[in-house]
């Protein structure tokens, strides 16, 4: 595991990012459209530490469904309070709910024990324009992380 990757800790994905003046806005706090970035990076990453590389998933998921895609199909998201450049976030990812062809995540942005942004994303696997199961082995490392606690 690489260190850039975050870590896996009670079934949660923790992702450190470090805000920088390019995520901030003319006043100096963390423009909207950069918490999506930062909560992208947190589930790229999750996938990755629960076995899920990339490039082995497009491979197996091509083999399975050509012309496949992860899309957000939904997304509600809460901003509660602000964050600053040079704030150190942690992006926490967990499924919440693990179906056939989609996933819900509850993501989080915390400075510490506080929460500023929580978002709950729906993403979908899809081929040729229509919804396709999630390979398998990318769907029971998922569930596997719902049982040890990932939920909250």
């Amino acid at each position: 595991m690489n260190s850039l990757d975050g870590a896996i800790r009670d079934g949660k994905h923790i992702q450190p990012v470090r805000v920088y003046y390019e995520d901030t806005d003319f006043s100096g706090i963390v423009y909207h459209a950069s918490y999506l970035r930062f909560m992208e990076r947190g589930r790229t990453n999750y996938l990755r530490l629960i076995g899920a590389d990339h490039r082995a998933l497009f491979e197996q998921a091509a083999a399975e469904a050509p012309g496949f895609a992860f899309v957000v199909r939904h997304m509600s998201i809460d901003f509660k309070k602000p964050a600053f450049m040079d704030d150190v976030l942690d992006i926490v990812t967990a499924p919440e709910e693990v179906k056939g062809a989609s996933v819900m995540l509850h993501q989080k942005a915390m400075r510490g024990h506080e929460l500023l942004v929580e978002a709950r994303v729906q993403v979908a696997f899809v081929s040729g324009g229509r919804a396709k199961p999630i390979p398998k082995l990318l769907r029971v490392a998922m569930k596997a992380d719902q049982e040890a606690g990932g939920a909250s």
